[in-house]
């Protein structure tokens, strides 16, 4: 098998809050503990003064390679490995929904709700991973319940037989209830910050924003010219939301040309998935159409990764045949295990935790494991390799 000397990647986060920067920290981080956990080096550059997105140089190669094989050498002996980073973040996008005042983005959050639930969003997700359709109900019950209790405070002299004086402490107190004890206490699951999700997953379904759609347009442009770097292969990796982003991005630029990826080595990693979360809308006709275009694809090699104990991601569902074109290529599934990847101390630590287990698809393990984020996108052998777990992700 061909080594890969010089490698471009192109990654979509997840929906968070962090910019190009903090997403380049973690990166450099998890690098750390996985070549630490394999036993190769490894080296995260500087960021690239002006770029956009965000771009650096990550080098990697076996123990001694810098020493021994300063030529990038590609045998078993001493290899090496460039991988050019762009962080294709949608931090703007997450800022803009998080900046509002609080009662304007709980009214947003239920209106989303409710648009998903109209257009067959929920339906379709208790449908084809009922966990999911979880994921997605709980942080609107748990306002609603709030809400509603917020309410019965308000009312209570009145259940009590009190005049209507009464309403001049209960109002106040309710109002307390709510801003300082279920905000704080809503904070331990993001429960706004899920609101705001909600959000961008019905403006990435609908296409009916012109803020959204420009900024895509725009990100089209700078990923294909950072498509024009020559490469031995080409990963364009995406984690939770971050895929939805990236299959628009990637579509846009199938449709303005068809031959883009014509000769080259591409492979296409979604991690925990949340494209479904978008393409199960009815009005989703362009998001489910690039789906479609991507697949189709000969050149595009995509790998879908999927974990059990991950209860945000649509897990053994096929997503092109999902998404309406079952006579497609479908996407190869890898399905991986946290607890493999962890210690069995850290994983206790992390596992009621959905969001922070959610995460670990690009964060660095303990352990050795089928799936390895960091070689994935920065080691030496082919990123295809991981879709069968069974393969070694180090030259012998």
């Amino acid at each position: 098998m061909k080594l890969i000397k010089k490698r471009v990647v192109l990654h979509f986060p997840g929906f968070e809050p962090l910019d190009g920067l903090a997403h380049r920290a973690r990166y450099e981080r998890s690098a750390r503990q996985s070549a630490a956990v394999w036993g190769y080096s490894v080296e995260t550059g500087a960021p690239e003064a002006g770029s956009d997105p965000l771009s650096f140089e990550v080098t990697t190669g076996s123990a001694g390679a810098y020493e021994a094989a300063p030529a990038a050498e590609t045998s078993s002996a001493g290899w090496r490995t460039k991988s050019r980073i762009h962080m294709v973040d949608h931090d703007m996008l997450v800022r803009g929904l998080r900046s509002r005042n609080t009662l304007s983005r709980i009214i947003a959050g239920f209106r989303s709700c409710a648009e998903i639930m109209l257009e067959g969003g929920m339906r379709g997700y208790f449908r084809h991973a009922w966990r999911f359709g979880l994921f997605f109900l709980f942080p609107f019950l748990l306002t609603a319940l709030a809400i509603a209790l917020t309410a019965e405070i308000v009312i209570l002299p009145y259940s009590l037989g009190l005049s209507a004086w009464h309403l001049l402490w209960s109002g106040p107190l309710a109002l307390c209830f709510f801003i300082f004890a279920f905000l704080p206490f809503s904070e331990r699951f993001h429960t706004l910050h899920l609101f705001a999700d909600w959000e961008m997953a019905v403006a990435l379904g609908r296409m009916d924003r012109g803020d959204f759609n420009g900024w895509l347009e725009e990100r089209a442009t700078a990923v294909r010219k950072a498509l024009a770097e020559e490469a031995d292969e080409y990963v364009i990796s995406s984690h939770s939301m971050g895929s939805s982003v990236a299959a628009h991005v990637i579509g846009i630029l199938l449709e303005r040309e068809p031959e883009i990826f014509k000769g080259r080595r591409v492979v296409f990693a979604t991690l925990g998935s949340a494209i479904l979360q978008c393409a199960l809308l009815s009005s989703a006709t362009s998001l489910r159409a690039r789906v479609g275009l991507i697949a189709r694809c000969p050149e595009i090699f995509w790998l879908d990764v999927q974990c059990l104990t991950d209860s945000i991601n649509f897990y053994k569902v096929p997503v092109v045949a999902i998404s309406g074109h079952a006579d497609a290529p479908p996407a190869k599934i890898l399905l991986i295990r946290v607890k493999q990847m962890l210690t069995s101390e850290h994983y206790r630590k992390i596992r009621k935790d959905q969001l922070r287990v959610h995460r670990q698809y690009v964060l660095g393990p303990d352990l050795k494991a089928s799936f390895d984020f960091t070689l994935m996108t920065s080691g030496p052998m082919p990123a295809s390799v991981f879709a069968s777990p069974e393969q070694n992700k180090l030259p012998a």
